[in-house]
């Protein structure tokens, strides 16, 4: 499965990337009533970790993802431990103009086994648009006013 979210913000590429790099991204850019849990968040480098649960009302899903090809132009985080089977998810970042940037999340995934997992990837994943679309809000939010 593969699901792509694009959308531009008025600031530069440092700074799509310097908010990106920030250990505090994760809880600026979790919609409510979702929580996040973090239990270890690395400085984004290739092989740096992110660890985390995700509390979606009384269940909690807990996560791990690992950070590759990380650049000024985006990075991947690819799952290793969590609820689906296979998560890969790039960042990409890329120049408009000088004062503008459009932000590409690209995902491809397959769904949990079992029981439990294959139920919850599932919910996860019909839900990406309305994730996606608070992430974008949230972003561009946070990094134009940090522009300005």
């Amino acid at each position: 499965m593969q699901y792509t979210h694009r959308f531009r913000v008025q600031a530069p590429l440092a700074g799509v990337a310097e908010f990106h790099g920030s250990t505090d991204v994760l809880r600026q850019l979790m919609p409510p009533p979702l929580i996040l849990q973090l239990h270890q968040f690395e400085p984004l480098a290739d092989g740096s970790l992110a660890e985390f649960t995700i509390w979606a009302g009384p269940l909690p899903i807990r996560w791990q993802a690992e950070h590759s090809q990380v650049s000024e132009t985006g990075f991947t985080d690819t799952q290793v431990k969590g609820p689906f089977s296979h998560w890969q998810h790039r960042h990409g970042f890329e120049i408009v103009d000088e004062h503008t940037t459009d932000i590409v999340d690209e995902v491809e995934a397959e769904l949990g086994r079992g029981p439990l997992w294959w139920p919850v990837s599932l919910g996860m994943w019909l839900t990406l648009p309305i994730l996606f679309a608070y992430r974008g809000w949230a972003t561009r939010r946070a990094v134009e006013r940090a522009a300005k």
